[in-house]
């Protein structure tokens, strides 16, 4: 039977609808169609899914208690091992990753694990009063400090509550959250009705959350662990330095990365139209670049009223942002100007960008990536009119707590030497993981890292007695 049932399609508000607005793009499984999805899994031996999962889900667990209609089993089986189940469902690449390993998919299409996480996550949301609340251990009387709210600090927090410990979250910006919410559009990830409860229900552990607070300005490392009494801190501060292409005109009025761009449509609140926000996006806007970041920059531009384009130095086979963003983008009317790279942006007599000139580009041997590199066509220069150029180019992290820190190690990118196993530094007692280790990467990546460190810091502070 469950070899003879198609995939379940997931229902979307009309292109041309959404394109107007910033409401959830996807509606999402109802019981009913989260149910005939959870039939279609084969509930392998072995199963891959769980193998490819960062964090380690027990989605055949999950999913059968889903088809069951247990709910809350569910909701239980999931919480073990993720503390963000509404956010991963909507933002996880699960094609590259669980959906990706499913064995369904050799010959035809994958169980839609994220889609049914995202619905077992939201009831859960939903009906927060019926969930038994997540087992902890006595407190141990440890401290531990988490500098940073994003997805690897909120995993690693939880886990450590859980064990005990009395944790800390320290977070720069007024609100927790980290990239889920100033980094990922309105229309992918809600704030209010999904981030800033998945946020409480780590809180509901027993996890502190200062905001505000610039480790490396308003307290360093070292004061943390010398005079108010933490054991351990855990890095997770992201990657929030955007990079440029460092091209003529970049210094112009109307150039911007795609994280100031993102970050101010989302802690401004420039998608709620209760709100008079100044977020400047003029008739015409580039956005160059082919990652996820681009796809949520260009599609916010459009939202708030701009003809938007992608530039991209490679072909559409070449471009990392997942497929269902790019199928999303396209049906949004969003033009992509692919194997084009800019050369130098434009400026009208009062410092304001008026054109982006660009060169056409072919493809020749595959780089260290396996992706073949591209070539400039000489001679192939174009001109295309716009006001706002926006960059989306990757970030690197930070290096102000690298610079405040002494016995921290960074790579030449800025990011933090860290043991793959644990997420242990060059200097005991400080753990790292996330895009502060990596560089610009996926939430669930961050929170398996984050889920790595708590363990590593755990063993730790046990060694020390």
């Amino acid at each position: 039977m469950a070899n003879k049932i198609g995939r379940v399609p997931v229902r979307e508000q009309d292109p041309q609808v959404r394109v107007t607005n910033f409401e959830e793009v996807c509606y999402g499984y109802s019981l009913e169609e989260a149910q005939l999805e959870a039939s279609r899994c084969l509930h392998c031996r072995k199963p891959r899914c769980v193998d490819h999962c960062p964090v380690s889900v027990q989605i055949p667990q999950f999913i059968a208690e889903l088809a069951a209609g247990d709910l809350a089993a569910a909701a239980a089986v999931i919480a073990q091992d993720s503390s963000l189940p509404s956010v991963c469902g909507r933002v996880c690449p699960q094609e590259s990753q669980c959906e990706g390993a499913c064995i369904l998919g050799i010959k035809g299409e994958p169980v839609a694990i994220g889609k049914m996480e995202r619905f077992v996550g939201d009831w859960a949301l939903e009906h927060a009063d019926e969930m038994q609340a997540a087992d902890r251990t006595a407190p141990n009387g440890h401290k531990v400090a988490v500098i940073g709210s994003g997805p690897a600090g909120l995993a690693c927090a939880s886990d450590l509550a859980k064990m005990g410990y009395q944790v800390t979250i320290f977070e720069a910006l007024h609100k927790p959250g980290g990239v889920l919410e100033y980094g990922i559009p309105e229309f992918r990830l809600p704030k209010s009705r999904v981030v800033a409860r998945e946020i409480d229900n780590v809180r509901k552990l027993g996890v502190k959350i200062e905001t505000d607070v610039i480790v490396g300005r308003t307290v360093t490392i070292d004061e943390l662990l010398d005079r108010e009494g933490y054991e351990a801190v855990f890095v997770g501060s992201g990657a929030g330095l955007p990079r440029f292409m460092n091209i003529p005109g970049e210094n112009l009025n109307g150039v911007q990365s795609a994280n100031e761009f993102l970050t101010r449509v989302n802690l401004m609140k420039a998608y709620d139209n209760s709100y008079d926000t100044p977020v400047y996006v003029g008739q015409r806007v580039v956005v160059v670049g082919g990652g996820n970041v681009a796809m949520d920059a260009v599609r916010t531009a459009a939202r708030l009223g701009a003809l938007s384009s992608i530039v991209y130095r490679r072909s559409e086979a070449e471009l990392p942002a997942r497929v269902e963003e790019v199928h999303h983008a396209k049906q949004e009317e969003i033009e992509f100007r692919m194997l084009s790279n800019p050369v130098e942006i434009l400026g009208d007599e009062k410092g304001w960008v008026r054109a982006i000139r660009c060169i056409r580009m072919e493809l020749g041997e595959p780089d260290a990536s396996g992706r073949r590199s591209p070539v400039e066509i000489p001679g192939s220069e174009f001109e295309l009119p716009c006001d706002v150029v926006i960059m989306a180019l990757g970030t690197s992290p930070n290096p102000l707590i690298v610079s405040t820190t002494e016995g921290l190690e960074a790579t030449k990118r800025g990011c933090l030497v860290a043991d793959e196993a644990y997420g242990a530094t060059t200097r005991a007692g400080i753990f790292a993981g996330g895009d502060a280790v990596t560089g610009a990467a996926t939430v669930i990546l961050a929170m398996g890292a984050g889920r790595k460190a708590a363990e590593g810091i755990d063993r730790y502070i046990r060694a020390k007695g």
